[in-house]
């Protein structure tokens, strides 16, 4: 029988550090052809660095976050036979 418990989100403050990329998205800031870096309009260079940007809130995020347990104000009522992803 499927478990009836919702699965619990796992937060922290590191997480609103995922929000930093999204950044990215709003265009208008960087729609220019100047300044060129390398013969690459500025809207095509800034955007690279932004990537890199996420790649970094990414990693430290999970870097500060991974040894955190998922619930720590319940116990886990899951059984072996919920976890099992063959049992029906």
């Amino acid at each position: 029988m499927p478990s009836s418990r919702q699965p619990s989100l796992r937060w922290s403050n590191w997480n609103l550090l995922l929000l930093v990329p999204l950044l990215m998205l709003v265009t208008p800031w960087f729609n220019f052809d100047r300044p060129r870096l390398l013969g690459l309009p500025f809207f095509y260079w800034y955007q690279f660095g932004w990537v890199l940007v996420g790649v970094v809130c990414v990693g430290l995020v999970y870097v500060k976050t991974r040894g955190e347990p998922v619930g720590t104000d319940k116990p886990d009522l899951l059984g072996v036979d919920d976890l099992d992803e063959g049992a029906k």
